[in-house]
């Protein structure tokens, strides 16, 4: 594997990096990943040949790890690969190629658009200095223009999606465009939406939480198990007081399973089945219809039976009849 930049003596040498690497692609690399890329940037100025086995060998790294690390730079546009090795890109003339051409297109109206739109420019400001610390990558204010025109959030909304990442220590795209998408799809665009949303999930986890405990989950509630509560509460609109009367007749089940819930609950809604008390009315109703099958295969197995025996006198009869006769 070859790697190329230039060539200069090595006492007298220098490995730089470009800011924009701080800023766009250091957040989002690992360290062994980061390891790898320096140590190919600094072996790409003297041209210089290395075999696999030998970069893993001298950066102490698996050679699955330097192989998934090769892909990780090749995906996020850090080097380049070609039929003798890899090249190092220059990442200043991708940063600005990506920023020029958006902008060649850029129409009068939206410029107007743009000047008039003060407190969407302050918004973007208090991100810089709050959460970049004044040197935000340029690439973030695309990606901000975009989220405000495609999921129609106001500044509010804008500040309080980088401050939620900054606080849970995931400020990088990848997180930051999940939540931007997630909040976009359930129509948050306000801030009493934000709100309003904040609370329903404050409330999801607390009745998630209640359900585990109920139910004697100690380690908590799987993905699955929880995709189905979020069912029953979003898409069905039940509250904790219907889901409780599903979990009291787990007490019914030996090995009562989420599944067995589900189709509890799933029957209610299909009946369209609002509240406790209607419910409480079905349930009864059923078991009396249960209670009233039960009887009426008791009577008729009972009648069942005295017709077999009945039947088997007349046999009896018939044999005794006939012994008599002979």
């Amino acid at each position: 594997m070859k790697l190329e930049q230039n060539d200069k003596p090595l006492l007298f040498s220098e490995t730089i990096l470009p800011d924009i690497f701080f800023a766009e692609y250091l957040p989002e690399l690992s360290g062994d990943c980061l390891k790898l890329y320096l140590y190919m940037a600094f072996l790409s100025k003297y041209n210089k040949s290395i075999k696999i086995n030998d970069l893993s060998k001298k950066l102490s790294l698996p050679l699955k790890t330097i192989n998934e690390n090769i892909s990780v730079l090749e995906n996020k546009g850090l080097i380049l690969k070609k039929t003798s090795g890899y090249i190092i890109l220059n990442l200043q003339e991708i940063t600005l190629n990506k920023l020029y051409s958006p902008n060649l297109s850029v129409s009068e109206d939206k410029i107007k658009a743009t000047a008039k739109d003060q407190s969407r420019s302050k918004a973007i400001n208090h991100i810089n200095n709050t959460y970049f610390q004044g040197i935000m990558s340029p690439s973030w204010y695309n990606d901000i223009d975009l989220w405000f025109q495609r999921y129609g959030f106001d500044e509010q909304v804008m500040i309080a999606l980088f401050d939620y990442c900054f606080n849970r220590s995931a400020l990088h795209k990848n997180y930051v465009q999940t939540v931007a998408e997630t909040w976009g799809n359930n129509k948050i665009k306000t801030w009493s939406d934000l709100e309003s949303f904040s609370q329903k999930q404050e409330k999801m986890v607390s009745m998630k939480k209640t359900i585990a405990k109920k139910l004697g989950k100690r380690n908590g509630l799987t993905q699955y198990e929880e995709a189905y509560i979020e069912k029953w509460v979003f898409d069905y609109g039940y509250d904790m007081d219907v889901i409780e009367i599903a979990l009291k007749r787990t007490t019914f089940k030996q090995a009562p399973s989420f599944e067995y819930i589900n189709n509890l609950i799933t029957s209610w809604h299909e009946r369209n089945l609002k509240k406790p008390e209607e419910i409480l009315v079905f349930i009864e109703q059923r078991n009396k219809q249960n209670k009233n099958a039960n009887e009426l295969k008791k009577n008729v197995s009972k009648l069942n039976y005295a017709q077999r025996s009945y039947d088997n006198l007349d046999f009896l009869y018939a044999n005794n009849s006939a012994t008599k006769e002979a």
